[in-house]
Formats: structure tokens, sequence, C-alpha cells
């Protein structure tokens, strides 16, 4: 039974770390019909903000506690920065494109993007464990877990009820949706569309950036971080459905089950089991568990 316990735990915050760093592209795609790859770039650079200004913080004796507020502080500044400039000056010149060329030019903007930050960051690894350890731990019967980990138990459930709350129960919620239905019907009654793109690709980024943000204290912030968690992320959304909010919750679930049984029972298979179920899944559901209906245009 312990043995149990222990696959669910490690199961269920590994997907909460996935959910966090997934549902920003399943957003992002939901809305603006976009494959994003710069999403795990922008993971990159929330970790490598973070890893920056909180090292700074703790350095200079400010108070430890205060350090997270300073990751979720550094997601937010590296998303205000870049992704206002990445949408507004490039991407909404290419919505009318085929979206496999909007495909290969966020791939080419990831790759900018990872060299930018080899130039800013250098390639050396940084390390900010201190707010990792700082909350104590946890004990569920002989094992003992970091407290941090339910931080990002949190931040999930906090994105994913938050998100749920903002596209069903708010004005601005029933707008977004009628964007994401009929973007051209809803400017020509008078929706601002390429307002709503511009805030949707800036939350979507932000949470890939918060998401790398509270990772960089559990990791060694390294060059080539974004490129692992943009293929999770991808995996995780493709089992759950492009643009579904509760696919990729349980894309999440399902994927962070998977790798903790892997782990546990059968680790050199890790990998393969991910892309497996994500395989399994789309031999009998193409479009995802949560596939969202597209309307025929004629």
């Amino acid at each position: 039974m312990e043995h149990i316990a222990a696959v669910l735990v490690d199961g269920i915050i590994y997907s909460a770390w996935l959910f966090i760093a997934a549902v920003g592209m399943t957003l992002i795609y939901g809305v603006m019909k976009i494959v994003n790859i710069t999403h795990g770039s922008f993971y990159a650079l929330g970790a490598y903000a973070a890893a920056s200004l909180t090292g700074a913080w703790l350095a200079h004796g400010y108070p430890p506690m205060l350090s997270y507020a300073v990751l979720l502080a550094a997601a937010v500044v590296v998303t205000l920065v870049f992704a206002p400039l990445i949408e507004r000056g490039l991407l909404r010149f290419m919505y009318a494109k085929d979206e496999v060329v909007i495909l290969l030019i966020t791939y080419a903007l990831f790759l900018i993007l990872e060299d930018t930050i080899k130039l800013v960051w250098g390639v050396d690894p940084y390390f900010i464990a201190e707010p990792y350890g700082l909350l104590g731990s946890f004990d569920i019967g002989s094992l003992s877990y970091p407290t941090y980990n339910l931080i990002l138990v949190g931040l999930a459930l906090a994105s994913g009820i938050g998100l749920a709350w903002l596209l069903n129960r708010t004005r601005t919620g029933k707008l977004l949706r009628a964007v994401i239905h009929d973007p051209q019907v809803s400017s020509a009654m008078g929706v601002n569309v390429d307002r709503f793109y511009l805030v949707t690709f800036t939350c979507g980024s932000m949470l890939a950036a918060v998401g790398g943000a509270f990772t960089a204290p559990t990791v060694s912030v390294v060059p080539g971080l974004g490129v692992e968690v943009v293929v999770l992320s991808f995996a995780v959304v493709v089992i759950g459905g492009l643009g579904s909010l509760p696919g990729a919750a349980l894309g999440a679930v399902i994927v962070g089950l998977v790798r903790s049984i892997s782990i546990h029972y059968m680790p050199q298979v890790e990998l393969f089991v991910i892309y497996f179920v994500m395989a399994l899944v789309l031999a009998f559901r193409p479009r995802g568990l949560f596939s969202l209906a597209e309307a025929r245009k004629i």
C-alpha cells in the first residue's frame, strides 16, 4: 500500500507540473488556432529570470519567504517584455496564413529565443535551491515529500479553476468563446479580436513562464530546458484534445500517473510509455479525448 501511495503522490505532483506547463499551450491553440512552439522558450525564460532575480534577492539578504513572490514577479516581467513583442511584432501579420506556416514561424522563434537565452545567461547552470527547502517537508506514511510540491499542486488548481471561471462565468469569457467559435463574425459585431489575441497569447505565455519560474528551484536551470517541456506539453494537449481545458487536465493526469508507474516499476521505459499512450489515444480518438467540434464553413 505504501508503494501504491508513493506512485499516486508522485503522479499527482508530476501531473500538476505538466498541467501548469501545458495549459497555456492549449489556451493559445483554443483561441488563436496556433500550435505555439515558443511555449517552451517562455518556460525557459521564466526559469532563467526566476533563478537570476531570486538568487540576487537572497544574496542581498532580503526575506527568504518573499522569494516566492520574486519567482512569480520574474515570470510576469519576462512575459510582458517578450509576449506582446512577438504577437504584435510578428504573429498578427501571419494569422491569415496556413496553420503549418505559423507552426514553422513559432519554431523559428523558438530557436531564436534559445540562442537569446544563451547570449543573456550563458551556458553555465543556475541553481536556486533555497525556496525548495524553505517550507520543510510533510510525511505520508514513512515517505517524506518537500512541502514546496504543494505549491505546484496549488498553482495547477488555481490555473485550471481560474481559467474555467473566466471562460464560463464572466462577460469577457463569453466574448472570448465567441471569438473562438467565429472570429470574423465576432469582429463584425464589434468585438476587438486583435486585443483578445494579444491578451490570450500573453496569458498563455505567462502560464508557461510561471511554470518555468516555479520549477527552477527544483532543477538545474540549463540551456535546452524548454525543449523537453514543449514536447511533453504537446503530448498532453494532443491526448486531451487541442484547445480543450478539461482535456489538458485529463491529459496531464494520464501522463503523470503513467510516468510515475513506469518510474517505480520499469524506469527504462519512462519516455516510451508517454508516447505510447499518446499513440494509443490517437489511434482511437484522432482529435484527442476532449476534442472541440469545428464548424464547417461553406
